[in-house]
């Protein structure tokens, strides 16, 4: 169990657009945002239901990649830069878990971005040679949909994942991406919405049209990466992206071209937008939700919203690459994740959209034992859509497409010179 005495600067803050650039952020106390209130901190977390990427796979086909597979003691574990919890040189729920499982952890941060992972790791796996890691984090969408459509990954054992089955949210079991959770369970989730300088922009932003808005030509932020425009173009014209088609995609298409041949974006951005808006270089911008609290936390006046029309949802997944050379290990650390108390001791460092929502309580009982400052912070995170989103922020945002390969290219071939041209 966390220890609610413990320093707040265990209590780390907002997060960096992991998974967006190749350029990690360094965290802030999220939990010294006292000035932020629930609304201005409206987020959402993951599962929304769409189309499915694949059958999951059969029974036997499990059973028969887990055949005499055995613990080994070792675990080789690749993840994004500051993201997992850290005191010092030490990190506290990988030692917790060494503890308990006698299995020894060797943790890197091996992983800037999925498309850069995907490519280092893909030639080792389509010659079937161990990559170096049995357990990875990576984002859904393209990337992680080629990993499991080419047969890259372990299908999941589920009699050995009991604290998934019993502690994960409903929301992020069956997931459109995955599919009965078969070769994937969250490690933590965050969204895109909309950011803006209101020096510049005046009155409260609402709508995705403000994105389109002809007052802020050449002051509009897009981000760079195809399936994040892809659905902003969709949500603009009331499309839901999971149950697009390529008609679908050539109409977004369409009214993106439109949005650059006017002039209204300045550049299409990885993750340097943030700096452009604290400048005024740009007033409205697409944004990830980590990077603009971090720049209020830090003093900034920028405002964060998710639009009335729909915001992006991601998520990160623990998966096991077929040649893990050691998958029972890396399994056993999957289920560690879901244990409450360790869940609750992740989320509190992470402060992302935590995939166990029993931790609230357990936040909730930290904060009523806590006094001064540790209190404050405490009562603050229980009470956050950061990491506890509300039903009705969550019934606006979507996941990116599932895409066949023959559709991959179609709409790689439609958004990318958009962003690239």
């Amino acid at each position: 169990m966390t220890n609610p005495s413990r320093d707040l600067a265990f209590l780390r803050g907002l997060t960096q657009p992991r998974g967006r650039s190749g350029m990690a952020v360094t965290r802030r106390d999220a939990l010294r945002m006292a000035g932020l209130s629930a609304a201005a901190l409206g987020l959402a977390a993951c599962g929304v239901q769409g189309k499915k990427a694949a059958a999951p796979p059969q029974q036997d086909a499990v059973a028969s990649y887990w055949a005499g597979k055995k613990q080994n003691n070792v675990l080789r574990f690749a993840n994004w830069p500051l993201y997992i919890d850290k005191d010092g040189k030490n990190y506290p729920t990988l030692e917790q878990f060494t503890k308990e499982t006698g299995i020894k952890v060797t943790y890197q941060e091996a992983i800037q971005d999925n498309s850069t992972w995907f490519g280092k790791i893909q030639p080792q796996l389509a010659a079937n040679q161990d990559i170096g890691y049995d357990l990875m984090v990576m984002t859904n969408g393209i990337q992680l949909g080629r990993a499991m459509a080419l047969g890259y990954l372990a299908p999941l054992d589920h009699a050995k994942l009991p604290d998934f089955a019993a502690n994960a949210g409903a929301k992020y079991k069956n997931p459109s991406y995955d599919p009965g959770n078969a070769f994937t369970v969250p490690w933590q989730s965050g969204i895109t919405g909309i950011a803006y300088n209101p020096k510049y922009v005046k009155g409260e932003v609402s709508s995705i049209k403000e994105l389109w808005n002809p007052n802020y030509k050449g002051k509009v932020g897009m981000l760079l990466d195809s399936q994040e425009i892809a659905n902003f173009g969709m949500f603009l014209l009331g499309i839901d992206p999971d149950k697009s088609v390529e008609a679908d995609w050539r109409k977004a298409g369409e009214k993106l071209q439109e949005q650059r041949d006017q002039g209204l974006v300045r550049k299409y951005y990885e993750n340097d937008y943030v700096d452009a808006l604290v400048r005024g270089d740009i007033w409205i911008t697409m944004a990830w939700s980590g990077d603009v609290y971090q720049q209020i936390a830090e003093g900034q006046d920028l405002k964060f919203v998710i639009p009335a029309e729909g915001g992006n949802i991601w998520t990160d997944n623990m998966c096991i690459p077929k040649t893990a050379q050691n998958p029972v290990d890396a399994l056993a650390m999957m289920n560690f994740a879901y244990k409450p108390e360790i869940a609750t001791q992740l989320a509190e460092y992470i402060t992302y959209i935590t995939p166990v929502p029993s931790t609230q309580e357990l936040v909730r009982k930290q904060a009523g034992e806590a006094t001064g400052e540790d209190k404050k912070a405490l009562e603050l995170m229980a009470d956050s859509p950061l990491i506890y989103p509300a039903d009705a922020d969550l019934a606006k945002l979507r996941s990116y497409k599932t895409l066949t390969t023959a559709e991959e290219k179609v709409f790689e071939g439609i958004f990318q010179p958009i962003t690239q041209g």
